[in-house]
């Protein structure tokens, strides 16, 4: 069922979205380094990789160069129209594609990178591996404003592999352990409610069951 989901809901998003789309590949086209897509290998289903497809918002050499896979808040890599890009999240939609494709779900554990993902607890790796990855996910809900979490900490990767991504392998566990139609549903209208209300806590009361991040994060995520 959610695999049909993810197919007809896709399907019918790039139709809708093909006005806005088709704009932003010809402005991205016109700007900056000229590059309309970003395309990274991410890990997916089976731990196999796959091409994951993104409006390009940053500088062609970013892993290479700052802060690497890890992106800040300010972050000097960041076109200037992808600022916009990524505040909206329209830098995701090209990921429609992705789910078209079957490498990926609306729904499910956030895509990784080689790097990020071998940084999560072994445990969160198998369970990540169990399922598609989404587009959005109860990780993406909960960490939708990552780059401002990472924000003043001197070093951003260390906070991140040591603090952030450990909490992000426990949601991820626990949405594969409760995988169903209602999850994938609730996740969708999170993931438009937390869009147009980024400050919203909604999601905790949602899922009252989420594991409970450590204390550093705790005032940051707005837990209850």
């Amino acid at each position: 069922m959610q695999r049909l989901l993810d197919i007809l809901l896709s399907g019918f998003a790039l139709l809708v979205l093909s006005p806005l789309l088709l704009p932003i590949a010809l402005a991205l086209r016109l700007t900056g380094e000229g590059e309309v897509f970003y395309v990274q290998q991410r890990v997916g289903r089976g731990g196999s990789q796959f091409s994951l497809y993104k409006f390009a918002t940053m500088l062609k050499n970013s892993p290479n160069l700052g802060t690497g896979t890890v992106t800040v808040k300010h972050d000097p890599r960041i076109l200037p129209l992808g600022r916009f890009l990524r505040k909206t999240k329209i830098n995701e939609l090209p990921q429609l594609l992705n789910i078209l494709k079957g490498d990926m779900s609306i729904v499910g554990p956030r895509p990784q990178d080689k790097r990020c993902f071998d940084v999560f607890l072994p445990a969160s790796q198998e369970a990540i591996k169990r399922v598609r990855p989404g587009l959005s996910g109860i990780g993406s809900i909960v960490f939708r404003d990552e780059e401002n979490l990472l924000h003043g900490h001197t070093d951003t990767a260390s906070f991140y592999d040591d603090v952030i991504a450990p909490y992000k392998g426990e949601l991820e566990e626990w949405y594969v352990a409760n995988d169903s139609l209602r999850t994938y549903l609730a996740c969708i209208v999170l993931t438009v409610w937390v869009v147009v209300f980024p400050k919203s806590t909604v999601v905790w009361r949602v899922f009252p069951a989420l594991p409970s991040p450590p204390a550093t994060l705790t005032d940051a995520l707005g837990v209850p």
